[in-house]
């Protein structure tokens, strides 16, 4: 194990917005939790699509929000996918 430290962007908590040493963009970690409730929602997602859908963009305008506040440029355009 390595430690080293990160820049952290927002708060803290299971949607911290972070940058690693190295790293030209920030990510958002994701927690062994839930990382495996994302996978469950998948698992369902005839039922859960949307739900997940509604948490991802939640997730994206987090990380968008801390990168504008930040003066840190997008490694995508935005509203592509939507």
């Amino acid at each position: 194990m390595e430690r080293v430290e990160a820049e952290l962007f927002t708060d803290g908590g299971n949607d911290a917005v972070v940058r690693l040493p190295g790293r030209r963009f920030p990510g958002v970690p994701i927690q062994g939790d839930s990382l495996h409730i994302l996978r469950s929602d998948m698992a369902e997602a005839g039922e859960s699509a949307g739900l997940l859908l509604a948490s991802l963009d939640a997730l994206l305008t987090r990380y968008s929000t801390a990168l504008e506040r930040h003066k840190i440029q997008r490694s995508y355009r935005p509203g592509l996918s939507a």
